[in-house]
């Protein structure tokens, strides 16, 4: 984490590396720096990960509350499968969206054929925090392809919108609080310019340099804007893809702890008691789970 003194920067976040059982993980929020971004709490780069054949990914059954999941890849496959009995292949460029609310439990492992033949792995994952009208919510899942997101092609950018809305467009997936996610592609020596419209911005970096009031960002950054005006993008020295995400800041705290997001600590504490008792439901044909890890001070 490095402070910035230039206007359109705030802090530049270098994610923590991580291991989940055979493949790494980059882990840009929460971070000492900043805990969110906009309703964003969490943000995980998968990989990239070459799987040969015959493995894959295992994230065995888990619970979440207060949240929502956004999964999205850029290479691979992941097959998902929750309490609700929903059971959904996603591949680069599709959305999985997970809402947890009051409660449900879900599982990611790589699809038999992928896993068959093996193969390079890569994607994000983020939690957007629930604003406290929907904290207790119904859990629900929904997919959206590929083709359902809308594209933005500007001279020399092009952007897929995953979800909220950007330059007058506006996503299919569903959200529960002014919020954005989108996924840009920046041709070399082009310039990509940012809407100051929301009120909490960060840039996180996947390939090639960008540069910012004559700075130069490399990827693997979580960059964090400063509020206000639009931010112009520069891809240095190649082609430059980055995901642009944030949101209106939440009005109250969120506690963070293991896989539950909540707005008390008292409710945290009753999760992981129903987790550790059988109360949440169990996922159809997958009956292995994770453990909850001890209960540190919250």
């Amino acid at each position: 984490m490095s402070q910035m003194s230039q206007p359109s920067v705030e802090t530049v976040i270098i994610p923590s590396a991580r291991d989940l059982g055979g493949f790494g993980v980059r882990r840009a929020l929460p971070s000492s720096a900043r805990q969110m971004v906009g309703p964003f709490i969490f943000l995980d780069e998968l990989g990239p990960a070459d799987f040969a054949a015959g493995t894959g990914i295992d994230v065995r059954p888990h619970p979440h509350i207060g949240l929502a999941t956004l999964t999205y890849l850029l290479e691979g496959e992941l097959f998902h499968r929750d309490s609700l009995r929903s059971a959904q292949k996603i591949t680069p460029g599709a959305i999985n969206l997970m809402i947890a609310g009051r409660g449900i439990v879900h599982s990611e492992r790589s699809p038999g054929d992928f896993r068959a033949t093996g193969g390079r792995m890569r994607g994000l994952q983020c939690w957007l925090a629930l604003p406290l009208s929907a904290e207790e919510t119904d859990p629900g899942f929904d997919h959206y392809e590929r083709s359902q997101l809308p594209v933005i092609e500007g001279d020399g950018f092009s952007l897929r919108l995953a979800i909220g809305g950007l330059h007058g467009a506006r996503a299919p997936v569903k959200s529960f609080s002014p919020s954005f996610l989108a996924d840009v592609e920046i041709l070399p020596g082009a310039v990509y310019e940012l809407p100051g419209e929301y009120e909490d911005r960060g840039l996180y970096l996947i390939e090639g340099v960008v540069e910012i009031d004559g700075f130069p960002f490399e990827p693997g950054r979580l960059v964090l804007l400063r509020p206000g005006e639009k931010i112009a993008l520069r891809a240095i020295g190649g082609k430059a893809r980055l995901v642009a995400l944030g949101g209106d800041i939440l009005g109250e705290p969120r506690y963070l702890w293991w896989n539950f997001v909540a707005s008390s600590r008292e409710r945290i504490r009753a999760a992981r008691a129903d987790w550790d008792s059988g109360k949440f439901s169990g996922i159809e044909g997958d009956p292995e789970f994770i453990p909850a890890p001890e209960l540190t001070a919250l």
